[in-house]
């Protein structure tokens, strides 16, 4: 008896969900040198305080859907930073059962500091880009991400 193999026209090295996966991780982990080193952060802490500096407050719940991280990483991480002194959670006046966080003054300073730094590392890692080119890439990410939420179930 012998086995057959299966069709090679499937080329992973054409496959957008795998490509776009394999990029996104090798993006995650080259970043997360540069705040790992320097600030003894992991790439759950850094997103909390990513998204806590884009929007001011936000609740643990937010934070998740916003990262898509699971409850328990979310959790371990607003407790380290909070035991940092980097972040205050505070009971929430539109909700008792939620949390509002938010950077304190130290946290604040070390976003004022970090921002920058990994603004710098993006723009070495779009340097081969064109300005345009550059757009057009956030733009098409931005329409699939649409497309996503929109139409696929």
């Amino acid at each position: 008896m012998t086995t057959e193999m299966p069709p090679t026209d499937f080329d992973l090295d054409h496959f957008l969900p795998y490509r776009l996966d394999r990029l996104a991780d090798r993006v995650s982990e080259a970043l997360a040198q540069l705040y790992e080193t320097h600030y003894g952060l992991n790439v759950a802490q850094w997103r909390v305080l990513a998204w806590l500096h884009h929007r001011h407050e936000l609740t643990a719940k937010q934070i998740r859907a916003a990262t898509r991280m699971d409850k328990a990483r979310v959790s371990r991480a607003v407790q380290v930073l909070e035991g940092r002194g980097l972040i205050v959670r505070r009971p929430s006046p539109r909700d008792q059962r939620l949390h509002d966080l938010r950077l304190t003054e130290t946290g604040q300073a070390l976003m004022v500091e970090l921002v920058p730094q990994v603004r710098a590392w993006e723009a070495e890692l779009v340097a081969p880009l064109t300005t345009e080119e550059y757009h057009r890439l956030l733009d098409m990410m931005a329409r699939l991400e649409r497309q996503l939420r929109d139409d696929v179930r």
